[in-house]
């Protein structure tokens, strides 16, 4: 006869050690970093040459050229920034489409317009060559992700400003603004929009955020009484211009007279 009273006791420790058995398999278990390994495996000519990445590369930079290469405009005659002493053809384009389209801006936003605008020399990387506008010839001419800033200035700022043009003896590019330079290098006839400065009067420039900050020793812009930034780059400022425009006009008015 079974004893059922043993088998019933073998049972449940078979149940018990099964039950351990899983939860002790199923327990999170802790790992450590024990060693950590690696290698330099080197970039040769031949492997950036490979064909796979190529084929991968090739629609994308095809895009990315037809873009930059579509024409936007035609310019007659080559725009540098070194054909004047104190103004340039390339200069006074740039100050004045920045002042043109930033005041676009700058009224539907603030309800206010931009009196003058002064950029630097040193910041145009590139002439505007003759023939055909394209997006490439925007980037050559400003490859910087600079930005358009409306600075509200003092009039005695912009006596400051003129003095700071003279000093330095670069062709910074300016629009809105008009001076003679006297024979003893002092400004004179200064004038804003056609009118004599106010020292009292409240002026909005337009300018870089890297200026507006005092680079290239624009100091004046750190006395500015507001400040405007219109999150519009100098870059797409130009290629909005080309896109307008059939002939790139060439801008010979003289701004900045010598006695």
């Amino acid at each position: 006869m079974v004893n059922l009273k043993k088998y019933n006791g073998v049972l449940k420790l078979f149940v018990i050690f099964l039950t351990l058995f899983f939860v002790i398999s199923c327990a999170k278990q802790s790992y450590y970093v024990s060693k950590i390994e690696g290698k330099r495996i080197a970039i040769t000519d031949k492997e950036t040459q490979n064909s796979q990445i190529e084929n991968y590369v090739k629609p994308y930079r095809e895009h990315i050229n037809k873009d930059l290469d579509s024409i936007l405009a035609y310019c007659p005659v080559t725009l540098d920034k070194s054909d004047g002493k104190w103004q340039t053809t390339i200069g006074n384009l740039m100050a004045d489409v920045t002042l043109q389209r930033g005041n676009l801006v700058f009224k539907a936003r603030e309800k206010k317009e931009i009196d003058l605008c002064i950029l630097n020399n040193g910041g145009i990387r590139a002439m505007l060559p003759k023939g055909n506008v394209t997006t490439r010839t925007a980037y050559d001419i400003m490859p910087f992700e600079n930005s358009l800033v409306i600075m509200a200035l003092k009039g005695e700022q912009i006596f400051e400003m003129v003095d700071y043009f003279i000093a330095t003896e670069k062709p910074h590019p300016l629009s809105g603004i008009t001076f003679t330079i006297g024979k003893d290098n002092v400004a004179k006839n200064i004038l804003v929009q056609g009118k004599p400065v106010d020292k009292n009067s409240i002026y909005y420039v337009a300018t870089n955020d890297y200026l507006s900050n005092g680079g290239d020793n624009m100091n004046f812009f750190k006395k500015a009484v507001q400040k405007f930034d219109l999150d519009y780059k100098l870059r797409n400022i130009l290629i909005d211009y080309f896109k307008e425009v059939d002939t790139i006009p060439v801008i010979k008015d003289v701004r900045i007279s010598v006695e």
